[in-house]
This record gives C-alpha cells, sequence and structure tokens, in this order.
C-alpha cells in the first residue's frame, strides 16, 4: 500500500490547519472528511499516524480516535490495529457513501427527496437529449421494450423501469449527477418497488416512459424535459400514496 513518507506525511496532516481549543469530534471528523473526499489523496493510501493528525489539528488522540471510527463506520477510512489507517476509495467512490449516510442518519422528508428526484430525472433527460450515443439509445429502447413485457409481472416491471432510469442517467454522461440521483433513488426504492398497483398504471408509465425516450432519440432537449416532468409528475404521486399507507 502507498503511504505517506516523511515530509509527504507532514504536508498531509498541515493541510488540515489547527481547530479551535474545544473542537468537538464532529468537527475534528468533518475536516479529516473533507481531506479524505477532496481527490488528493489515492485510494489504499495510508494515512498519517493518530499522534501526528492530533498534534496538527491541535486536538487530543482520543478525539482523533473517535473520529477515525466514526469515518471507518461510513467506510470512508479502513483502521487497521498496528498498520495504520487507509482511505477506502477515490473521491468519485466515497462522495456517494457520504451523502447517502448523511441522508439515512438525518431527518428524512420523502416529500423533499421526491421533490429533489424531479429535479434530476428532468434534468438527466434534458442532458440524455443532447448526448446519447446510438448504443444508449439502444439501451434505453431495450429496457422500455422490457417494461412492455413485464406488465403481467410487476416485480419485473419495476426492475425494468428502475433500469431504464439507469441507461438514461448513464447517457446524460454527468458522473456527480449519477451518483447523486442513485443515491436519492436508493432512499426511496422502498416506495418505488410498490408505486405500481396494476396493470393500468404500468400501462400509463410505459406511455410516458415511451415519451421520454422518443425526444431523446429525437435529440430535443426541451421535449424529453416536459416528457419527464410529466413523468415525474404521476410517478411522485404514486410514490407519494404508498409512503403515506
Amino acid at each position: 500500500m502507498p503511504a505517506y513518507p516523511g515530509g509527504r506525511s507532514d504536508e498531509i496532516a498541515a493541510s488540515l490547519e489547527t481547530l479551535p481549543t474545544g473542537t468537538p469530534v464532529s468537527e475534528v471528523a468533518r475536516r479529516m472528511l473533507d481531506l479524505f473526499t477532496g481527490g488528493s489523496i489515492a485510494p489504499g493510501t495510508r494515512l498519517p499516524p493518530e499522534r501526528q493528525l492530533a498534534l496538527t489539528l491541535g486536538v487530543g488522540r482520543s478525539a482523533v480516535r473517535e473520529a477515525l471510527a466514526a469515518l471507518e463506520i461510513i467506510g470512508i477510512v479502513d483502521v487497521r490495529p498496528g498498520s495504520g489507517t487507509y482511505l477506502r476509495g477515490t473521491a468519485s467512490e466515497l462522495l456517494p457513501q457520504t451523502l447517502r449516510w448523511g441522508l439515512l442518519i438525518g431527518e428524512r422528508n420523502t416529500t423533499e427527496l421526491l421533490e429533489l428526484r424531479s429535479g434530476l430525472e428532468i434534468y438527466v433527460a434534458r442532458l440524455a437529449a443532447g448526448r446519447a450515443a446510438a448504443s444508449d439509445l439502444d439501451t434505453i429502447g431495450a429496457t422500455l421494450e422490457r417494461m412492455r413485457t413485464s406488465v403481467g409481472d410487476l416485480s419485473a416491471f419495476a426492475q425494468a423501469d428502475l433500469e431504464f432510469h439507469h441507461a438514461l442517467a448513464r447517457a446524460a454522461g454527468n458522473a456527480v449527477l449519477i451518483d447523486t440521483l442513485h443515491v436519492v433513488r436508493s432512499l426511496l426504492q422502498v416506495y418505488a418497488d410498490r408505486a405500481v398497483h396494476d396493470a393500468d398504471q404500468a400501462l400509463v408509465a410505459i406511455a410516458e416512459h415511451d415519451a421520454v425516450y422518443r425526444a431523446v432519440r429525437e435529440q430535443d432537449e426541451d421535449a424529453a424535459a416536459s416528457a419527464m416532468a410529466v413523468h415525474m409528475t404521476t410517478a411522485s404521486q404514486r410514490l407519494s400514496a404508498v409512503s403515506a399507507e
């Protein structure tokens, strides 16, 4: 595993800056999280030792130890007794994880999550209309066809529906947007899996997805965004009804 030898370790630790006296462990963890997800440290790197981090931050080693333990719980670092602390992944891998945990341990509001999902999906549709390659269109079209053939199996239908949105997001070509949308979708998935109750609702969803697909295929960004807005309105209504049960 790569490590920070000598001066490099000092340089990384120094970038944390000294914290005010009496700083809570949560702020120590936040300061380290900012550094670890900033993209300047390669995954698998052994981080500076607790003593050096504590000295740099101006806090006790126990505060650093507790902060590292918290970061280990959410999957940011790997603490190995007798070896050291290692960064687990790249910034693009770690940021969705921190966002997911932040939402999971925070007070979630389903209505706000639905609003966020709608805005993200609409923007994804607009980007996909301007960026989708032929292979993307083939994949999106294939997921739409699976939706059509799964009307009698609502579990399979829900999976095909999810795959349609995943394919559309990949066509949009924005990794940060995809990661954020994935987190929001995962928090709503327990409702999404039960949102379509019968074949009639499935047929409505298929028609809405087809309108999005045709707009993306025609590279009409405004039409794609409008079609997705229509779909998000009915989809959000179904999800809200399920979450209220």
